[in-house]
């Protein structure tokens, strides 16, 4: 018998029997297909998924696919909000251990922004599995005993997924900055030093690399970098390193490295040394080893060599100085009444009123940075490369006021750069001094204050340094690292800087009133304003200003018809 064509298809319907009939409660048959058969079928599906959601909030989902899940151990973050999670979320269903392996391929940028989005996901990718699986992504070859800390593989995966060597010419019209080759075996990057034909660079692990400087000129003012020839590990376990005491670049030979140096079985405790290396080969000529009860931190070597200066920081902030010269004695310290030329080979003590972090030193002044943040310059200032807002010298260390809490201080032949992060400027290089040369970009006449250059700064930038032809920043962020600047107490608090007096601005406005023309006038009160003791951000605040008023007073040539 053949069925009409507004019948229904002549197999059974899921969860009907075939060739027979459903018994109801009440012991009535009906036949399956039914309104009331329908029903049932509905009622039954939806208990089945009530059981099916049931069994996924209870074991997260895999059971009620047919997969059997890894079993997780109880002291895994997140395990025991897992409950309430409910069905919204599959990708929070997945095993703490597979969410792991999965977000451990992501990007570390990627990685960050997906831990900003919740508390789990947060401690999900904060864990050190996770960091440990992408260090060894970002850097296969990096030894575990270099990676020392309380968190030692995240440490680790960030130095060296921000580190870079940048660098910005002087000379042409574009500013633009470029990165340039860098050893990829390193352990992040801690100092750098270019010179003529080599780039010196020191890892966090302790290791100074030797890399062949490949950068060319391919136009005028435009420099390239190109892939470096070579890269060879002068040596390890170093703590600073300075090249061949010479004022100029291009000429130096040696390198010198404080390193720490283990001694023979039984020959006593650990000590200090200086290992000299040549440049062209790599080979140690000569070793100075110091007594075992002197720790030192820095070395600094500047000059030619028989008017070179050294400076020796040590551990606990001291500072020594050696000077051979009597002129550049006179450049730093003002006077001849200390420097003895009978005995050149002895070190002398600075006076300092706190321990001292670091140190920069030029060829005739130097730069200090104590426990507190604060900036102290000392020795010729006859373009303004103190930053004191003055042209005099000074014999003793000076406060800068103004530039506080900087990154790192650089000393060149006679001007000063500062790399500053703060809330007002944000991450920028700071300078003063002589602008001759475009050695400060956007001051070109230079300044006798610490003002903002014109330069792209990096993101995780820490150190600065700077050549005749180019400004190098290296780029490294350490999540342990940084200055440990400490709070000034209120009682050792400084003075207020001293501004220029009544009669002072009486002079500079009768000046203003003898300037016939708007840009003469202009140019007094930008002088007048270089003088004022202001921070540096409230001085290009006003020298920004009076750009700007310079610019709308020009005549405006009126349009053709």
């Amino acid at each position: 018998m053949s069925r009409g064509a507004g019948q229904g298809p002549p197999w059974p319907r899921r969860g009907q029997r075939c060739g027979s009939l459903q018994r109801l409660p009440s012991g009535r048959s009906r036949v399956p297909g039914t309104r009331a058969g329908m029903g049932d079928r509905r009622t039954a599906r939806r208990q089945r998924r009530r059981r099916l959601q049931r069994g996924s909030r209870l074991s997260g989902g895999d059971e009620a696919m047919g997969a059997k899940r890894p079993r997780c151990s109880q002291g895994l973050v997140g395990t025991e909000d897992r409950t309430d999670l409910g069905g919204s979320a599959p990708i929070l269903r997945l095993p703490p251990e597979l969410l792991d392996h999965i977000v451990s391929f992501l990007p570390v940028r990627d990685m960050v922004a997906l831990g900003q989005t919740c508390r789990y996901l947060r401690q999900a990718c904060d864990s050190e599995g996770v960091w440990r699986r992408v260090c060894r992504r970002l850097c296969p070859r990096l030894r575990q005993e270099g990676t020392a800390g309380a968190r030692p593989w995240k440490r680790a995966a960030i130095l060296n997924y921000t580190k870079g060597l940048y660098f910005q010419t002087f000379g042409g019209r574009r500013r633009y900055l470029s990165k340039s080759v860098a050893p990829l075996l390193s352990h992040g990057y801690r100092k750098f030093l270019p010179t003529k034909e080599h780039v010196l660079v020191l890892d966090h692990g302790g290791t100074l690399f030797l890399l062949r400087n490949a950068l060319v000129a391919s136009a005028p003012g435009h420099l390239q970098w190109k892939r470096a020839c070579r890269c060879v590990v002068l040596c390890r376990n170093a703590k600073d390193f300075t090249t061949d005491p010479r004022s100029d670049a291009g000429y130096r030979k040696y390198v010198y490295v404080l390193a720490a140096r283990e001694p023979a079985a039984g020959a006593g405790r650990a000590c200090d040394c200086v290992e000299v290396y040549l440049q062209s080969s790599g080979q140690r000529v000569f070793k100075m080893t110091f007594h075992a009860a002197m720790r030192f931190r820095q070395l600094v070597l500047v000059g030619q060599e028989t008017e070179r200066v050294l400076l020796l920081l040590t551990d606990k902030g001291a500072l020594y100085f050696e000077v051979h010269a009597p002129g550049v004695y006179r450049d730093l310290f003002g006077t001849l009444q200390a420097f003895d030329p009978l005995d050149l080979q002895m070190p002398l003590a600075l006076p300092l009123p706190a321990k001292v972090l670091s140190c920069a030193l030029g060829y005739n002044h130097l730069g200090l940075l104590d426990e507190f943040g604060r900036l102290f310059m000392q020795g010729s200032n006859r373009y303004g490369q103190l930053g004191t807002g003055d042209k005099s010298d000074r014999g003793e260390p000076a406060l800068v006021h103004g530039l506080k809490c900087p990154l790192d201080v650089w000393c060149g032949l006679n001007h000063s750069l500062a790399l500053l992060r703060s809330r007002e400027l944000g991450q920028a290089v700071l300078g003063c001094g002589c602008g001759a040369g475009g050695r400060l970009p956007g001051c070109p006449k230079g300044s006798a204050t610490f003002v903002k250059l014109q330069v792209k700064v990096p993101l995780c930038a820490s150190s600065l340094c700077s050549t005749r032809e180019c400004l190098y920043l290296l780029s490294s962020h350490d999540i342990e690292g940084g200055p440990a600047y400490r709070e000034l107490p209120p009682s050792r608090a400084p003075p207020p800087p001293e501004s220029p007096g009544a009669q002072a601005c009486e002079q500079y406005l009768s000046q203003l009133q003898g300037c016939p023309t708007l840009a003469g006038r202009l140019a007094k009160v930008r002088e007048a304003v270089g003088a004022l003791a202001l921070p540096p951000c409230q001085k290009d605040f006003l020298w920004e200003a009076l750009e700007l008023i310079r610019r709308s007073a020009r005549p405006r040539t009126p349009a053709c018809s």
